[in-house]
């Protein structure tokens, strides 16, 4: 009896693109505003449950998704990013409390390992088009400045770091914000830009 060969069609996922970028973006902008002073008169934590619930989870979630798009970009970005929070979050819990002056050179280090991290990300994004090409070039300088300021223990340089990270915060939501727009209606509300480089075909 010959062996029979099925093909099985699997229902297209929706984008996961939209979730990962609206998560990365409130949780940034809830410690870059804590980081740019803007939180005087709160806690200045109140992006530490985000970093474990929206931006760890629901990136850490639109990864996985995006590996069943098999989009190696969206995975890796989105994967990578959502355990940046849940281990920064951890870090805060865990490490921090004991850490004492030595803290700040903590937040460098891991701060410069993601800024490497995000330097080859930030090439391969102009890949795919402007308005992602916009949020890690402001994430990288965001990155860079508050590494930068954290090594010199330098409470200006971090608080322009913070400036920066507000403004990668907006960035990452315009383009979420584009995602749902315009795949809602099926043509572009929210342009997101052409690529700087081109995809191989």
């Amino acid at each position: 009896m010959a062996d029979e060969t099925r093909t099985i069609m699997m229902a297209p996922a929706a984008d996961p693109a939209p979730l990962g970028l609206g998560a990365f973006a409130l949780t940034t902008f809830l410690l870059s505003a804590a980081n740019a002073g803007w939180m005087g008169s709160a806690s200045g934590d109140a992006w530490l449950g985000y970093a474990f619930a929206y931006g760890g989870l629901g990136q850490l979630l639109a990864g996985m998704w995006e590996f069943r798009n098999r989009n190696v970009f969206g995975a890796t970005a989105f994967s990578t990013y959502g355990g940046f929070w849940i281990g920064l979050g951890l870090w805060v819990l865990l490490v921090a409390p004991t850490a004492g002056t030595k803290a700040g050179k903590d937040i460098a280090w891991i701060l410069l390992a993601f800024a490497i991290f995000n330097t080859y990300m930030l090439f391969w994004s102009a890949m795919v088009n402007a308005a992602v090409f916009a949020v890690f070039l402001t994430l990288e300088a965001t990155e860079v400045i508050l590494f930068i300021g954290n090594f010199a223990g330098n409470s200006s340089i971090v608080k322009f770091g913070g400036y920066v990270g507000i403004l990668t915060a907006l960035c990452a939501w315009y383009t979420s914000a584009a995602g749902v727009g315009n795949g809602l209606s099926g043509r572009t509300i929210l342009p997101v830009g052409q690529p700087f480089l081109r995809q191989a075909s």
